[in-house]
């Protein structure tokens, strides 16, 4: 083992957990042996700092463009995005360098002697938890890989490499290794939560057990109804159907311990204002109830840009400002209060406007959800309006005519045409083309959105509703649907919504994506349940594949009895000018043809 290739001191300072006050006193040039590292509390914490701060994969707020890709927000500064299908390597992750990393760790810390054993169990089981969760996210997206317990391999020249040639595991079999080595280490770990959920807990550990377990279940399930199952021949990739109930009964006894733990809640610090509550429970670290495991942030040091890049230009505190917007598909799915149906109503029977008094009057009664996800049009945000206005319109000749301007420009009236935010659909720059900002994750605080200081605003990996949804869709599939009410109705009795008296699966599907928008859930979950080549099916203005915009005008006709109200118009963004297509072959990544050279023991996915 040789853990001083790996670390300096340098970067072990940047990523280290805690006080380290004797620590930052060191040589930062220098590089540490294995007797160093390990005869240094400090030091030990600081390496798996280290782990933690390698683990950021998939969407995340520290790249923006990560959330364009689906059908939750789209680009809308720096030019059209041509995207329509996925890339054989999107989210992909292959990293047994990391691998090998940690089970370096996990021999210096069980032979340590400067941590007393309580400290040795934690540290343990908190990088056998990074190490389930790079498993997991690479099953997720490749379907089995190898599985190389605790070895460390060193290569001497001249030795025979196919001892360390692993071949991959099945899909099944890596599922299976996650969930028994989350149980293993469950309690080694602490049982309070960590300060603002930066370090993995035994609630941690029972969440990723919980949703391994539902992803198996799911791809035992759904990928069998598939007219063509996909499926490699030695089970790498495919489960059998007749694992889905052991899977199901696993997500669902995981996830009832860590709702019974009474460690986490489903946060209700706001009960006379839901779309507050909701932004505070994601989005606040202070008295938090609901967060059991996020990717922290802090200044000084580790920030993230994602406020310094979408946030709206009218409340921007530097030159930076929306980048991406989320979309209109995401904001109709939030139903209102009393009705299911979430379209805006742009139109009457007849193909007639619809006036509104104020634009945020098209969203009164909307799920609160909606508010503390997305800024829509008149919304406040720090404590002022965000104006989206794409221009005036008037009625002439018997037809609506347009007028639009610059971003922040006024008629001679001194009446607004364009809002400095837009949404516009020329390709300005640092102007919003979506007609919505995000809320969910802008950081309020001052100064977050400047080059100098950005956002600590943390990014939840797993929360309590999570565990809630998690029990509801494996009761729902086990058959215990007065159970899996009982808990999707917890959900959205937070929410502050009406209650369901039956559910399907279409329920859940649409719950878990207005809950869980923005959080790296979307992808996965239409994957699992192999419904992305059914919902991103390429076809041109399909109203799900296709990627739309709200545009709000301004009536300016005086004489007219609408004069002064507002109208929205839907339309196909242009920015995102070619509806999303998955294809079976992205089910699964491809496998990378240098991976079968230097081992050819590993086999390569279906489709390619």
């Amino acid at each position: 083992m040789k853990i001083k290739n790996i670390f300096s001191v340098l970067l072990i300072t940047l990523l280290s957990l805690g006080s380290c006050a004797d620590f930052l006193d060191r040589d930062p040039d220098k590089i540490l042996s294995d007797d160093q590292v390990f005869s240094d509390a400090v030091m030990i914490k600081s390496v798996l700092a280290n782990f933690y701060g390698r683990i950021t994969w998939g969407q995340h707020i520290d790249d923006s463009y990560s959330y364009t890709i689906l059908d939750e927000a789209m680009k809308t500064d720096g030019g059209p995005d041509t995207r329509q299908g996925f890339e054989d390597n999107r989210w992909r992750v292959y990293d047994y360098t990391l691998l090998r990393n940690l089970n370096q760790f996990l021999v210096g810390v069980r032979a340590t002697t400067v941590l007393d054993s309580k400290t040795q169990k934690e540290l343990e089981g908190e990088a056998r938890f990074i190490r389930a969760w790079l498993y997991f996210n690479m099953v997720r997206g490749m379907g089995g890989m190898p599985i190389v317990g605790d070895e460390v391999f060193d290569y001497v020249p001249g030795m025979d490499i196919t001892a360390l040639q692993y071949p991959r595991s099945t899909e099944a079999g890596l599922y299976d290794y996650i969930i028994s080595e989350c149980e293993a280490i469950k309690d080694y770990l602490p049982v309070n939560p960590s300060i603002n959920a930066a370090r993995a807990t035994k609630w941690a550990a029972l969440m990723l057990k919980a949703r391994a377990a539902i992803y198996a279940g799911s791809i035992a399930n759904y990928n069998n109804k598939m007219p063509s199952p996909i499926k490699t021949d030695g089970g790498e990739v495919g489960i059998p159907a007749s694992m889905a109930t052991k899977y199901y009964e696993t997500a669902l006894a995981a996830a009832e311990e860590v709702i019974k733990s009474g460690k986490y809640q489903l946060q209700l610090s706001k009960p006379d204002d839901r779309g507050r509550n909701f932004y505070e429970a994601l989005s606040v670290k202070e008295n938090n109830h609901e967060i059991i495991w996020a990717r922290d942030y802090k200044y000084p040091g580790q920030t993230n840009g994602f406020t310094q890049a979408n946030i709206p230009a009218s409340h921007a505190e530097d030159i930076d400002r929306c980048y991406a917007g989320p979309i209109l598909n995401l904001v109709e799915d939030y139903e209102y209060i009393n009705d299911r149906d979430g379209e805006i109503k742009t139109r009457d029977a007849s193909g007639n406007y619809i006036f509104y008094n104020k634009p945020e009057d098209a969203f009164l009664n909307k799920d609160p959800r909606l508010w503390g996800t997305v800024i829509y049009p008149g919304a406040i945000f720090k404590g002022t309006p965000v104006v989206l206005q794409a221009g005036q319109k008037h009625f002439e000749k018997g037809e609506w005519k347009v007028v639009t301007s610059e971003p922040g420009d006024k008629d001679d009236n001194n009446i607004l045409i364009t809002s400095i935010n837009g949404p516009t659909t020329t390709n300005n720059q640092f102007v919003n083309k979506s007609g919505f900002f995000f809320r969910k994750f802008l950081d309020e605080t001052p100064s977050a959105s400047t080059r100098g200081r950005r956002s600590e605003m943390w990014f939840p990996r797993f929360r309590f509703a999570e565990a809630v949804m998690i029990a509801a869709e494996a009761s729902f599939e086990l058959g215990q649907t007065g159970q899996a009410l009982t808990y999707i109705n917890m959900v959205r009795s937070r929410a502050g919504i009406q209650e369901l008296t039956t559910i399907t699966f279409d329920d859940i599907v649409r719950e878990r994506r207005v809950e869980f928008a923005f959080e790296d859930h979307r992808y996965w979950d239409l994957k699992r349940w192999r419904l992305a080549d059914k919902i991103w099916n390429g076809i041109q203005n399909d109203p799900k594949a296709q990627q739309y915009a709200l545009f709000p005008y301004l009536i300016n006709d005086p004489g007219n009895p609408n004069n002064g109200k507002w109208v929205f118009d839907k339309i196909p963004t242009h920015m995102s000018p070619y509806p999303r297509y998955f294809q079976m072959r992205n089910y699964y990544n491809f496998i990378d043809q240098g991976w079968i050279d230097n081992n050819p023991k590993i086999v390569k996915n279906p489709y390619q």
